[in-house]
């Protein structure tokens, strides 16, 4: 990391300020350069003219200067607060390059801030959820795994796993010393305590990743039940063409909403019939694929018309404005003149948020965590199972590897360019 990095940090669109972030042993030497030797006091934000090399005038603006290791990388940082045209930053770009600094790759400032010490991996993981976060149940969960509560979950684990293995060493280092019966049974049982809640922790029905990722919700039913006009009223915009001749939606259609402050994907399906047009019936195979792969299936049909043999999820009776009436359990609605969808709307915000809600401790957000812990799990059963001091020590030191390798403490070498790649340019 001898390198100083900088990157536009406010985006590229048009806005009134942009800000620019420096990283690096340079950072100072550049910052005093753009200012004509006049760097601002530390942690104040100060008005300065920028000059590039040739000494012209590049922008009027507040600048900060940020020495390390209290920064949000842990090196000498500072930040530039422009004026947003795109000549001034074009400017201020190449000033910088001139003075021996390059363009941050994505997610490098997040990266160097988890190599200095400044967050584990997790938190890292945590900034990338928070920027994009789209709803306001997305940031809370972002900002409390920010804040480390899952990290510390998992360093918990870690430590108590660790306070075991040092007895198990000393008694390989000391064989002929037995634990007393009682401290053999702590352990055990402490051990036991520990499988427990990571098991429970996995047995979570996915609500943090659902949560992060968004859930899908897919309409089904019959050909002219309103599938398209349900979508259509849901999304509050036309996403699918009604129409009364069946076999309009041949495929599935897709639109983003949000409910109970959930982000969900509705996808409209072609109508459910037998039919011998190959590309209708193509549609049919993958609107009972995408139906057996949702978090939810919306089974529509018109009111006044029994309930299906086969349907799980949701039953809506629709075009209830014609006045019939509804199976039992289906909820009444017409998609076409708004009876009963506020009723639809809050029946759907109320699963999205059951299915995605945790009470307890911050819930897993990635399969990457997931697929550690199954591991934890599996050397923790071994070691419950081993007879001899050496076979448990290994596979607690094995589980503690496992739970490493999610905060970034071992073992990452391998994931970091995975983790941060998805990250924007500038974080």
């Amino acid at each position: 990391m001898t390198d100083t990095i900088f990157a536009l940090a406010s985006g590229s669109a048009r806005a009134a300020i942009a800000v620019v972030r420096i990283s690096g042993q340079a950072s100072e030497a550049a910052l005093a350069g753009l200012c004509g030797g006049r760097l601002p006091p530390p942690r104040h934000a100060s008005l300065r003219r920028l000059l590039d090399t040739a000494g012209v005038t590049l922008d009027h603006a507040l600048v900060l200067w940020l020495p390390g290791p209290g920064t949000y990388t842990g090196e000498d940082s500072a930040e530039l607060h422009l004026h947003g045209g795109r000549a001034v930053i074009d400017g201020v770009a190449d000033a910088l390059a001139e003075a021996g600094l390059r363009p941050a790759e994505p997610g490098e400032f997040t990266r160097r801030a988890f190599l200095n010490g400044r967050m584990d991996l997790v938190e890292a993981e945590a900034v990338h959820d928070l920027v994009s976060a789209e709803t306001e149940a997305q940031r809370v969960q972002a900002l409390r795994q920010l804040e480390g509560r899952l990290g510390a979950l998992y360093h918990d684990w870690a430590d108590r796993l660790r306070g075991i293995l040092a007895y198990q060493e000393a008694l390989i280092d000391f064989p002929d010393e037995d634990l007393p019966p009682e401290v053999e049974d702590q352990l055990l049982a402490t051990l036991r305590t520990v499988r427990s809640e990571i098991a429970a922790h996995l047995n979570d029905a996915g609500r943090g990743e659902k949560l992060r990722e968004g859930l899908f919700f897919a309409i089904t039913g019959a050909p002219n039940v309103g599938k398209s006009t349900l979508i259509n009223a849901l999304a509050e915009r036309d996403v699918a063409i009604v129409s009364d001749r069946p076999g309009t939606t041949r495929d599935a259609l897709e639109t983003r909403v949000v409910l109970g402050g959930v982000p969900v994907t509705l996808v409209d399906t072609a109508g459910l019939r037998e039919t011998s047009d190959s590309i209708e019936a193509e549609g049919v195979r993958r609107a009972l694929a995408r139906a057996r792969e949702a978090d939810l299936a919306m089974t529509v049909i018109e009111a006044g018309s029994p309930a299906p043999a086969e349907q799980g999820g949701l039953l809506i009776a629709n075009k209830a404005d014609l006045g019939g009436p509804a199976p039992d359990g289906a909820l009444r609605i017409s998609a076409k003149t708004g009876l009963g969808m506020n009723e639809l709307r809050a029946r759907l915000a109320t699963i999205a948020r059951h299915m995605t809600e945790s009470n307890g401790p911050p819930p897993l957000t990635r399969a990457r965590h997931r697929t550690a812990l199954m591991a934890a799990a599996e050397h923790l059963d071994a070691a419950l199972q081993a007879d001899l001091p050496e076979l448990r020590g290994e596979d607690l030191r094995l589980a503690m590897r496992a739970l490493g390798r999610i905060t970034g403490h071992v073992g990452v070498e391998d994931i970091l360019d995975t983790v941060f790649s998805k990250f924007c340019i500038g974080k």
